[in-house]
C-alpha cells in the first residue's frame, strides 16, 4: 500500500514538473505565421521648427513574422510629406527603414503628419507619425530682436517713457525707477 501511494505521488510530481517546463515566460512572443511588421517607434516628436524647415526622420522596423515582408506603398496625409522605404523583401528577423521628410513651407501651428505603411503584414497596415509645432520664420527673429532693443533704450530719459523704432517695428519701453 505504501509503495502504491509512493508511486502515485511520484508520478503526479513528475507530471507537474514536465508541465511546468513547457510553460513559456510571460514576456515571450509567439512567432506569427506570415510576415509581421514591428516599428521601434510609431511617433517622432520633432519639437518646434520654423516654417520652411524640412524635418527628416528614419523609422526603423523589424519583420517579426515567419515569412518575407514586402512594403507595397506608403500613403501620406498631404504632398508636404514624402516617404522613402526599403523596397526589397525583408526576411524574417531582419530590419528595414521608412524615411519621412516633411517640408514645413506654408505650414503653421501644431502638425501631425501620418504615414500609412501598406504591406503584406498579417497585422494589416501600420502607421507612423511626425508630430510637432511649426512657428512663423520671422516671428522667431522678431522675438530675438526685442531683448536687443530693450538694451538700447536710454534709461536717463525724462518721464520714464521712450519710443524706439527698429526695423520698422515700434517698441515702447518704460523706465523703471
Amino acid at each position: 500500500m505504501k509503495n502504491v501511494l509512493f508511486l502515485a505521488l511520484s508520478l503526479s510530481v513528475m507530471g507537474l514538473s514536465a508541465q511546468a517546463q513547457s510553460v513559456k515566460p510571460a514576456n515571450a512572443q509567439a512567432k506569427v505565421a506570415g510576415p509581421q511588421i514591428q516599428f521601434e517607434e510609431s511617433k517622432f516628436e520633432f519639437g518646434a521648427v520654423k516654417t520652411g524647415d524640412v524635418v527628416d526622420h528614419t523609422f526603423k522596423f523589424k519583420n517579426v513574422g515567419t515569412q518575407p515582408l514586402v512594403i507595397s506603398n506608403i500613403g501620406v496625409t498631404c504632398g508636404c510629406t514624402t516617404p522613402e522605404w526599403t523596397r526589397e523583401p525583408i526576411m524574417p528577423g531582419k530590419s528595414g527603414t521608412v524615411v519621412a521628410k516633411f517640408n514645413t513651407a506654408g505650414k503653421y501651428g501644431m502638425q501631425n503628419k501620418v504615414l500609412t505603411i501598406e504591406s503584406n503584414s498579417v497585422g494589416g497596415n501600420a502607421m507612423v507619425a511626425l508630430v510637432g509645432d511649426v512657428k512663423e520664420a520671422n516671428a522667431a527673429s522678431s522675438m530675438q530682436a526685442a531683448p536687443a532693443a530693450e538694451s538700447m533704450v536710454d534709461q536717463s530719459a525724462p518721464n520714464g517713457k521712450q519710443k524706439l523704432k527698429m526695423d520698422d517695428n515700434k517698441i515702447k519701453a518704460k523706465k523703471k525707477s
